[in-house]
């Protein structure tokens, strides 16, 4: 029996009552050696990155569906298709094994069954594919309205994007290029053994042929580089960073950003806010991982008024909002799963909220950069469209040197096109007060 499926088991059925796949690792991973955990990693984020589609042909292979006491089992049996479809473990040892986990779960019983169904699904594997694929959501792992809701915003390239989110995604690092060029970087990661290459649209961005843990980075630990997608990279660039400016990180969590601009002009005097004060903890981690320093404050961004962190106005805000983070499923695919459309209402409320109570902290002649990692208009070019209309002090500020497609007022970046995490950015600037 292996310790490793299931854990997976247990992971996925985490996921399936509500928890993230992050939250759950630690605990998951308890007493496996590092083989194990790699393998329950492996397993349980590709069920969950595969969830539909395998339900879908497992489903076909069951005479009736099991009892909902039996839902780890059911669970198992996509443990074992996801190995036999998707990873390149031998599939006998993929059928031996998940079969012995049934043991684990106190369910030898089903033995037979779980056999049974994965050796048909090895037989039928290419009569089954053509039926649940004829779903073009179910093709793509995706629940239907999140299908829909990209098709309606990006119809000529849906399947592509959807596609590129069920990719693997690439380990990119993010240089520190005012102590290390980027090539100069690369040789180092080089004659570590590891092998890298540039990203095409941003400079400071580096692409690992092999992920890696971070302790093997060279440098990693000082804050020489960053784990940060190249979409991400973006952020510091765009909010036209002066030497002393006030800034306000209104959302910091976990703080790759807040680094990024204290990285790329160190002199600010940056506050970094955070309504979960365990998460801002990881904040004060990669501040000090840099070597850099920002007031650190436990607040909510919504809620301003009368706070000592809100009472000067700020040259520069970095809005980067809560959302349905659509745009990072490729790795966290357990949001296929968390994710509901009932929930996007109310995170537009939140991000709306969000704008109209950090705007009046921005001075006259300040830029506010709003941005999610969603590819939903709904809460991206709609939010700032809505928001420019309800302020007319707002104006929409230039965005040079951003690669993506134009939405509305804002630009989104496609995993497909930019091969980027699906980030989207617009700069609202704060008309000057007339003078007197």
């Amino acid at each position: 029996m292996s310790d490793a499926r299931l854990v997976a088991v247990r992971r996925v059925l985490g996921v399936l009552e509500g928890r993230s796949l992050d939250a759950l690792r630690a605990s998951a991973d308890a007493g496996l050696d590092e083989r194990d955990r790699a393998l329950s990693a492996e397993i349980s984020y590709g069920v969950c990155r595969w969830y539909r589609r395998l339900d879908a042909l497992v489903g076909r292979l069951l005479r009736r569906p099991l009892k909902s006491r039996d839902r780890d089992l059911h669970v198992l049996l996509l443990v074992g298709a996801y190995q036999l479809l998707y990873s390149r473990i031998p599939a006998h040892a993929a059928l031996s094994e998940t079969v012995e986990t049934t043991g684990g779960l106190g369910k030898a019983w089903a033995k037979p069954l779980v056999n049974g169904v994965l050796r048909r699904l090895q037989r039928e594997r290419a009569r089954l594919e053509v039926a649940v694929d004829a779903s073009p959501a179910c093709r793509h792992a995706l629940p239907d309205w999140l299908y829909e809701a990209i098709a309606d915003a990006w119809p000529a390239r849906a399947d592509a994007i959807c596609a590129a989110m069920q990719q693997r995604p690439p380990m990119t690092l993010r240089v520190d290029l005012a102590r290390i060029s980027r090539a100069d970087y690369a040789d180092r990661l080089g004659k570590a053994g590891l092998l890298s290459r540039p990203h095409p649209l941003m400079e400071s961005a580096l692409v690992l042929e092999q992920p890696v843990g971070v302790t093997k980075l060279p440098g990693f630990t000082d804050g020489l580089v960053s784990v940060q997608d190249a979409g991400a990279q973006f952020a510091a660039p765009l909010l036209e960073l002066e030497s002393g400016q006030r800034v306000l990180d209104a959302c910091a969590a976990p703080g790759g950003k807040t680094l990024h601009l204290l990285q790329h002009r160190q002199d600010l005097r940056l506050t970094a806010l955070d309504i979960d004060s365990v998460r801002l903890e990881r904040v004060a981690d990669n501040l000090a991982r840099g070597g850099v320093a920002a007031e650190l404050v436990v607040a909510d961004a919504a809620h301003p008024n009368g706070h000592d962190w809100a009472r000067v106005p700020f040259d520069r805000i970095l809005l980067d909002a809560p959302c349905s983070a659509t745009g990072v499923l490729r790795r966290h695919p357990d949001i296929r799963l968390l994710r509901r459309a009932g929930d996007i209402p109310a995170l537009c409320a939140r991000q709306a909220g969000l704008l109209d109570a950090l705007w009046p902290l921005l001075r006259p002649g300040g830029r506010l950069l709003y941005v999610t990692c969603s590819l939903l208009p709904a809460e991206n070019a709609e939010i700032v469209a809505a928001f420019l209309e309800r302020r007319p002090d707002a104006r929409v500020g230039a965005t040079p040197g951003l690669p993506g497609t134009r939405s509305g007022d804002g630009v989104q970046l496609l995993p497909d096109i930019d091969q980027t995490d699906g980030f989207f950015y617009a700069a609202l600037c704060k008309a000057e007060q007339p003078k007197p």
